[in-house]
């Protein structure tokens, strides 16, 4: 008879270790799941995928469900071993011996074992338990709205107040964070997470920090002689050129070199009987603090490629184009007309030599660089935010693991500097 007792008792006790263990690998294998992973799965028709989705929506419940079963099953598993072998060796020496298996039983197969599956196949894991989970959810959600509220009013006593509400900014920053670890084991390539990262940062770069300056802009006088303007937009490398007339910020109008050629074949070649006001189009300003995410969703609703960009005065700062924005996110979009990489020669020593207006931004992309650009657009900003004043040519400054040597300067600006490649503590 005690034999059999024997028996079932063991019996019962592994199946409720069995359980605890399955409670053990859902708790692990919900909470490190691919969110992304499961919503993918669940449009493609996953009804498992679409139940880890149910319990990952409210997380807090799912976890209260999970943790109250395993201790339940567990602590009823040590409570029937530790009654039965008590009865064996008593008092303070069965205590001990059934604490002493019950400790390893616990740790080896309820919670090593399944924890190590489930962070080893998490997605595999959650999908398999979902069933389980989501029926013990359903059933103990009154209980587990008990827990929670006496869970949250003691955590208001410690003046501890829990917002469930969603940061916009965390998905973005864990997407960041996912692609920099993947990168960093070697799962993505350079050119990958710069094509990420620049889809990431189009809602924080404003069109200031990647536009044409207005010194480098291609402009032409409207008042000129037709057929000599026509000769300098036939001649120019742009396609679509700002018009001004009497000071280079007053645009009247933009020339695409398409309309041109359309006119020119309406008069049958006689540039001199070009209409330029008919051709040309109105001009497009929009303040330099709009964020690139916002200018391209514009452009694409004004079917437009080009803007011009103003100050708080409306002065022209420069000019923006959708290629602009685009190469944030491809990179140097080169064609027969571009340089390689413009402003940014190699020498054969390892420095770099760069033109001052060349922009941090396009420098990092080029030579896959970390230089900050918080603080100044240009690389010639860079260096004289750092150094706290308009260096001369010949000075050498250490900044963030370059060195940076003025080569030229004109004025108040420095026009050409070299730049050291970064030491192997400063790569990132």
């Amino acid at each position: 008879m005690i034999a059999e007792e024997l028996g079932v008792l063991i019996l019962v006790v592994l199946a409720l270790l069995v359980v605890a263990a399955v409670f053990s690998a859902a708790e692990t294998a919900l909470t490190a799941a691919s969110r992304g992973r499961m919503h993918q799965l669940e449009r493609d028709g996953d009804k498992a995928a679409g139940r880890v989705n149910t319990l990952l929506s409210d997380q807090e419940t799912m976890i209260g469900a999970v943790l109250l079963c395993y201790n339940l099953v567990s602590i009823l598993g040590s409570a029937l071993a530790t009654a039965f072998i008590t009865t064996v060796f008593p008092g303070a020496l069965g205590i001990a011996i059934a604490t002493g298996i019950m400790t390893v039983l616990v740790v080896v197969f309820v919670e090593v074992l399944p924890k190590t599956l489930a962070i080893v196949r998490p997605d595999d894991v959650a999908r398999s338990l979902s069933g389980p989970m989501l029926a013990a959810v359903r059933i103990l959600g009154p209980v587990i709205r008990a827990v929670q509220t006496i869970v949250r009013g003691a955590l208001r006593l410690f003046g501890v107040r829990l917002d469930t509400s969603a940061d916009p900014s965390t998905a973005h920053e864990e997407i960041r964070g996912a692609v920099e670890y993947h990168h960093s084991e070697g799962a993505v390539e350079s050119g990958d997470r710069r094509m990420l990262g620049g889809v990431l940062d189009l809602a924080e770069v404003t069109v200031s920090e990647v536009m044409v300056h207005r010194k480098s802009m291609s402009i032409i006088d409207a008042d000129l002689p037709t057929d000599e303007l026509i000769s300098r937009a036939l001649a120019s490398e742009h396609s679509r050129l700002p018009l001004y007339r009497g000071e280079a910020e007053n645009v009247v109008g933009v020339l695409h070199t398409k309309d041109l050629f359309r006119a020119i074949a309406g008069v049958h070649g006689d540039t001199a009987e070009v209409d330029l006001a008919q051709v040309m189009r109105e001009p497009w300003f929009i303040p330099e603090t709009t964020h690139l995410k916002e200018q391209l969703e514009a452009f694409l609703k004004r079917r437009r490629h080009f803007a011009l960009v103003v100050d708080e005065y409306g002065a022209l700062q420069g000019l923006v184009t959708l290629e602009d924005i685009l190469e944030e996110i491809v990179g140097e979009i080169e064609d027969e007309h571009d340089d390689a990489i413009q402003g940014v020669r190699r020498q054969a020593d390892g420095w770099v030599h760069v033109d001052g207006e060349v922009t941090v931004r396009d420098l990092n992309r080029a030579l896959d660089w970390n230089l900050p650009d918080d603080h100044a657009v240009t690389v010639a900003g860079l260096v004289i935010h750092e150094a706290r004043t308009i260096p001369e040519p010949g000075q050498t400054f250490v900044f963030h693991g370059h060195r940076f040597r003025i080569l030229k300067r004109q004025r108040n600006q420095i026009t050409q500097l070299a730049v050291s490649p970064p030491t192997d503590s400063s790569e990132g």
